[in-house]
């Protein structure tokens, strides 16, 4: 029997849930828009510290030599794909499951496109696959860490590292870390390996600067300067634009990262708790977990039967949200066949995995605020409306 926890409007599936302020964001927000009062005082010039000290804090969490914060995470995965001086034919492999930002920074700066397949069961970018593709043409392998969980970098570094580019040596791994913030891969953080990774700090993510901004975090200080140059206007010496986070974004910034890793907790338990309860509905694969990743849970991604690929699958999720009020969402269809912009670039791309994958994965809305009862009741509806999809 389903608990009386039925919210009174949907809870809606990413990327609708909000952040998680408290009273501590808002006493920060507030003292920083006073400190601007002053006609006469600092201001706020090219690089404030609370910019410096929030990204000294991000480069201290991840492990990394240094973090350049910028607006978004879609100008961080443009600014790290300008950082490869693309060449028209130079390639980069990206799984085609995923958002198109990473996709949409390759092709935005003249790199061709080479869709990866995923592993079935982690849903990242198959290593295998990677391995197929690469030529002598490929500058850049860029994974998408999915929903929480890191992909497999070392076995990227160790596919670039055997297929050197003829003039610029191994491929350079660029992580998309966007909805993985918080986990960790092998004992380190998330961002630690990579050449470059970029995060996003959006409203529905694991932290929030005010419902935007990103980082992009480095070790190498040349790139990083480069990076620094990109996002202030070139700095004289070259193109460059205004890719700035504001004084008050940074202002939160370290207040939010304080409490990452609590988050990530409540994730975490919420999640494996929901393994537990699902366990017995044979329809639903719960998330798997290897054993060196410490995943986030930005999302919680569930499979449904090959049978019950595609209608299905929907149905499931339409019951959820008419009956129960529950919100899900598909993270994420394949772009090379869904995205007509991507396609008219990639042409008849034949990725099966991918799209048998993409037909059967959902998402049930999680949060860290969420209560025990309120994800127990996600649990009951879930088993509930598979149960009547289950006598279609």
């Amino acid at each position: 029997m389903i608990k009386n926890c039925k919210p009174a409007t949907v809870w809606r599936g990413e990327p609708h849930f909000g952040g998680y302020y408290t009273e501590e964001e808002i006493d920060v927000v507030v003292k920083t828009i006073r400190q601007s009062t002053d006609w006469q005082g600092d201001g706020f010039g090219f690089i404030c510290p609370e910019i410096e000290t929030f990204e000294k804090a991000f480069a201290q969490y991840t492990g990394t030599a240094d973090t350049i914060s910028v607006n978004a995470a879609g100008t961080g995965l443009d600014m790290a794909v300008m950082c490869l001086d693309l060449k028209p034919g130079d390639e980069v492999i990206a799984p085609s499951v995923n958002f198109r930002a990473s996709i949409m920074a390759i092709i935005g700066q003249g790199g061709k496109f080479i869709p990866g397949e995923i592993d079935p069961r982690t849903f990242q970018l198959d290593p295998a696959d990677v391995a197929r593709k690469m030529t002598s043409r490929t500058r850049a392998i860029l994974p998408t860490h999915m929903n929480g969980m890191s992909a497999p970098i070392d076995e990227y570094l160790e596919i670039a590292k055997k297929h050197p580019h003829p003039k610029f040596g191994p491929p350079k791994v660029i992580g998309d870390a966007a909805r993985a913030l918080g986990g960790g891969y092998k004992g380190r953080k998330i961002g630690a390996a990579e050449w470059l990774t970029v995060f996003s700090f959006h409203t529905q993510k694991n932290m929030t600067t005010l419902g935007e901004g990103g980082a992009v975090t480095c070790n190498d200080p040349d790139v990083a300067k480069r990076l620094r140059t990109l996002r202030q206007f070139g700095g004289a010496e070259g193109w460059g634009s205004n890719y700035k986070m504001t004084k008050v974004q940074a202002a939160v910034g370290p207040v939010q990262l304080r409490k990452l890793d609590s988050m990530v907790a409540s994730r975490l338990r919420l999640a494996l708790r929901r393994n537990e309860l699902l366990a017995d509905v044979p329809e639903l694969t719960v998330p798997y977990i290897p054993a060196d990743v410490q995943h986030s849970f930005y999302l919680y991604t569930l499979l449904v039967p090959k049978e019950w690929a595609g209608k299905k699958r929907d149905a499931v999720m339409a019951v959820m949200r008419d009956k129960y009020n529950v919100g899900c969402v598909v993270a994420n269809p394949p772009v090379h066949s869904t995205v007509p912009f991507v396609k008219k670039h990639v042409g008849d791309v034949q990725l099966p995995v991918s799209e048998e994958i993409a037909s059967r994965l959902f998402c049930a809305c999680i949060h860290p605020c969420m209560t025990d009862d309120q994800n127990e009741f996600v649990c009951a509806a879930l088993t509930e409306s598979v149960a009547e999809v289950r006598k279609l």
